[in-house]
């Protein structure tokens, strides 16, 4: 197991849970990059995922019918509290946790990046990520079935290259550009791909 995942995943809760302290509860109810999802929904999403633990996890698929997003839902209505401030204050009782679902111990750091910037970008928000997270996180969700959240078939046909860090991936037309705006891309915020250059960007961006 990856063990050394867990600071650099505390590490982003921890600044999230800054940012989100200086929210009022207007910006909370604004729309998310996540679509169908307020900035309150995906807060109450990072505590489900926070809180989740294998066990816990397969009970809900079964629960859930194997319907992910069905599962997604039931976790937020959940771990979403009556008030912003409850919410922030549950995600910061679950921001030192190490459990985890049944997945790649990578994808706890995809989801602290990729939501990360589902809250903050709406909001203008800016944050710093250590590069070496959104690499990794970037690597992860390209080997990672769409079937299961990630991009794997998507970026089959294209040529992935960061123009800030040490990345190529993949074979095809390219795709260019920030290794934050490439993995925000593949993850379906298509907003992004606004910061990328290539002949590959259509092909990227056809499925969203």
């Amino acid at each position: 197991m990856r063990n050394d995942v867990w600071p650099l995943v505390h590490a982003e809760r921890a600044a999230m849970i800054d940012d989100l302290a200086r929210l009022d509860d207007t910006a909370w109810e604004q729309p998310s990059l996540c679509a169908g999802w307020t900035v309150h929904d995906v807060v109450a999403h990072l505590v489900d995922v926070a809180r989740s633990t294998r066990l816990g996890f397969a009970v809900d698929m079964v629960r859930a019918g194997f319907d992910f997003d069905r599962q997604n839902t039931r976790g937020i209505q959940r771990a979403r509290g009556g008030t912003p401030q409850e919410t922030l204050q549950r995600l910061r009782e679950a921001a030192t946790r190490t459990s985890t679902p049944l997945a790649p111990l990578d994808t706890r750091l995809v989801e602290e990046v990729v939501h990360g910037e589902d809250i903050r970008r709406p909001l203008g928000i800016t944050h710093t990520y250590a590069q070496h997270a959104v690499v990794r996180s970037l690597r992860q969700q390209v080997r990672t079935s769409t079937a299961f959240g990630g991009a794997k078939e998507l970026v089959a046909g294209v040529r992935l290259v960061a123009t800030d860090a040490d990345v190529i991936i993949g074979d095809g037309p390219e795709v260019a550009g920030p290794a934050l705006a490439l993995l925000l891309t593949v993850s379906g915020r298509t907003v992004a791909a606004r910061e990328l250059d290539g002949p590959g960007i259509a092909t990227l961006t056809s499925v969203w």
